[in-house]
């Protein structure tokens, strides 16, 4: 009966110590970040992990009058504490957390309530936790510290204010002073700064003319002495003038106002009534025939995909977007006619297909109940443009359906490909051997019996981890930018850290060379550019044995492609790579520590960019010996102007009518002749005679 009764104590203390207790973290779910430090009303991170069956709250965390330290947060908040609401948008394995203010940031004014009584407006520190039932699985530390708003929320008049012209008077005393009502930082001269403000800035106040000095003595005034070498002329030539006459006078009048030109996605079929459109010229977007851009879904810079970017003639691309049925959004429709670049339009040829095997565009799909919503959409569309000369004769589109249903993600593909008339077989046979702008740049290994070779960037997917993260092909013309994060341990060897980051980035570029055009051939070296590497620096630091610290982390690639356009083939220019060079920036890498320091991970983000420079195909011509001299008198490039000598006898002198600068002029000589005949020997001689 004892040897029971313990059996069963023992059990109990085993099921409680495997347990987790409330406040404790469970499995590999993070906030990132999981600090934040809040200057604004609205700030956003990223729970990484499985968010099914997770419930957010956030808390106040106020300190410990005596410890300092903030209260132990727990799985008894609410999404709304004080003034502060959460939001969380759940995602597969990604939900964005959402923290907001909900009260305004306006100091108050007399006899008003609900606003910030001090410019200092919020000081609070937040806590956001993610539980599942009693067990926290993470946090999120957020220090708010808020000022108020300096935006002017009085009264405005009606009265109409008179501007003086700023050619003869200054505008202001204080042209720093930019807002109406409120301080403005760093601007010393605005009275509205309270003596409390303009501690905080006193030091790094504006200096010159923009910080008030609106009349500074010049070092052309007699009086001046700030020029620390006076020359022997400088009491002859110097100006006498008061200050009210200062050269700043209108510094910040420019005498035209520009209007803005607002990019628009209607332009004309025609450049001016009665003109014919030409044809299309390389890069020139495609026109529809309601004088709009003819758009395909492509991915920007920052590699998202737009669904309105135009397509450009003669420019080739293979995106791929994903999307799911709630964000997904039909195109452009396919009943569009298209200008051929002439006054004629021409219908596309559209061929609807369905898709066999679905599992090469969803990627991800979440568990799916028994009945879900479906909808029939587009997986993937392929057009085919025939131009000839400068104008588009055909236009052929292959629209690929498929069925989406709700929680399952798309990976939609779009190709634009432009073919001649005269090809076969889908070959161009225009023979323009240089490269196109879109097209894979050619890499080989010459050192390698298999001379194929390939120069990739990445391509995340995912939570962007390098672990998984794909390549796609550099693409000639394309700056582009590219990253995923590493994963470090804390306890991770600097040595072995760098050797891991310097081969997942050499990863990238297998091979020794590029070819110079798109058809350049293996068995001729002279199609071929080698790759000018520069090996990351080293400077050996060490750190003492800490841990989580590791100098000269070679985390950035950088590419550097020259190109030149050396002729041009029908009209098209034929552009040729002339060298390339790779580099490495290296970084300290530090451990983030999170909030308890209980995840002994940390992350490295890991770069690759690649920049197309183009330079001149043939050096620039020398500078003549006419253009070195007739550069020594150009006004705009030096500070001695010789056409300006005799400035007031000049037409680019108009403080005084010209007649008048004519007269003393013409006086001031006289002077001067007398003075040089009265100074000669002879004038004495006969002056005594």
């Amino acid at each position: 009966m004892r040897a029971a009764v313990f059996g069963a104590l023992l059990l109990l203390l085993l099921l409680l110590w495997a347990a987790p207790c409330p406040g404790q973290l469970a499995g590999d779910a993070v906030f990132q970040p999981s600090f934040i430090h809040m200057s604004g009303p609205r700030v956003h991170s990223f729970f990484l992990g499985n968010s099914s069956g997770v419930n957010f709250s956030i808390i106040l965390s106020p300190r410990d009058a005596e410890t300092g330290k903030l209260q132990l947060a727990n799985c008894r908040g609410s999404k709304r504490a004080g003034d502060w609401n959460l939001d969380v948008t759940p995602g597969v394995n990604t939900s964005k957390v959402t923290v907001s203010l909900s009260r305004t940031l306006e100091l108050c004014l007399p006899n008003a309530t609900e606003c910030c009584p001090s410019p200092l407006c919020m000081l609070e520190a937040l806590q956001v936790s993610a539980c599942r039932g009693s067990v926290m699985l993470a946090q999120l530390l957020i220090q708010a510290e808020i000022f108020a708003n300096s935006s002017f929320a009085g009264n405005v008049s009606e009265n109409a204010t008179i501007i003086p012209n700023q050619a003869f008077k200054p505008l202001g005393s204080c042209p720093c002073n930019l807002t109406a009502g409120a301080c403005d930082v760093r601007c010393c001269c605005d009275l509205e700064c309270t003596p409390d403000l303009q501690q905080l800035f006193s030091g790094s106040c504006f200096t010159g003319v923009f910080g008030g000095d609106v009349n500074p003595p010049y070092d052309q005034l007699c009086s001046s002495q700030s020029m620390e070498y006076t020359p022997e002329w400088f009491p002859f030539l110097c100006v006498q003038s008061s200050l009210d006459n200062t050269p700043f006078l209108g510094y910040f009048y420019h005498g035209s106002i520009s209007t803005p030109k607002v990019p628009a996605f209607k332009i004309p079929l025609q450049t001016s009534p009665g003109k014919p459109f030409t044809g299309y010229a390389e890069g020139d977007p495609i026109i529809t025939e309601e004088d709009e851009y003819f758009t395909v879904p492509q991915q920007s810079m920052a590699g998202q995909c737009v669904g309105n970017a135009p397509v450009a003639y003669l420019h080739n691309f293979d995106v791929k977007c994903l999307t799911n049925l709630e964000s997904y959004k039909e195109g452009l429709p396919h009943d569009v006619r298209i200008s051929t670049g002439t006054a004629e339009f021409i219908q596309q040829n559209v061929v609807y297909r369905a898709i066999t095997d679905r599992g090469k565009f969803i990627t991800e799909s979440e568990n799916l109940a028994a009945e879900v919503l479906c909808q029939n959409v587009t997986f993937a569309e392929h057009y085919k443009f025939f131009w000839k000369d400068k104008n588009i004769e055909q236009v052929n589109v292959t629209v690929f359906l498929g069925s989406l249903c709700d929680g399952e993600i798309l990976t939609q593909r779009f190709t634009v490909e432009f073919l001649s008339l005269n090809s076969t077989h889908g070959e161009e046979l225009f023979e323009n051997p240089g490269y196109q702008v879109g097209k894979p740049v050619r890499a080989a290994n010459l050192n390698a019996s298999d001379p194929l070779g390939s120069l990739n960037i990445w391509q995340p997917a995912g939570r962007g981890l390098c672990a998984s993260a794909t390549d796609r092909p550099v693409l000639f013309g394309v700056d582009s930018y590219s990253g995923c994060i590493l994963e470090v341990d804390i306890n991770e060897d600097c040595s072995l850290l760098r050797g891991n980051v310097t081969e997942k980035l050499n990863a990238l570029i297998q091979a020794t060379h590029l070819g110079k055009r798109h058809n350049s051939s293996y068995s001729d070296l002279n199609d071929w550019v080698e790759i000018i590497r520069l090996d990351p620096f080293s400077s050996n630091v060490s750190t003492g044995g800490l841990k989580g610290i590791c100098p000269d982390i070679p985390a950035n690639l950088n590419i550097h492609i020259i190109f030149a356009k050396v002729g041009a083939v029908q009209g098209i220019p034929q552009q040729e790579i002339l060298a390339v060079q790779i580099s490495f920036s290296t970084v300290l890498w530090q451990f983030q520590c999170g909030l308890g320091c209980r995840n002994t991970l940390s992350f490295l983000p890991i770069t690759a960019s690649v920049q197309f420079i183009e330079v001149p195909a043939q050096p620039p011509l020398p500078v003549t010996r006419y253009q070195k001299i007739y550069a020594e008198f150009d006004c705009n490039q030096n500070e001695v102007c010789w056409p300006q000598l005799l400035f007031p006898l000049t037409r680019f002198y108009t403080g005084e009518p010209y007649s008048q600068c004519l007269a003393k002029g013409l006086f001031l000589a006289f002077l001067v002749l007398l003075a040089t005949i009265m100074s000669n020997p002879w004038f004495s001689k006969l002056w005594n005679r």
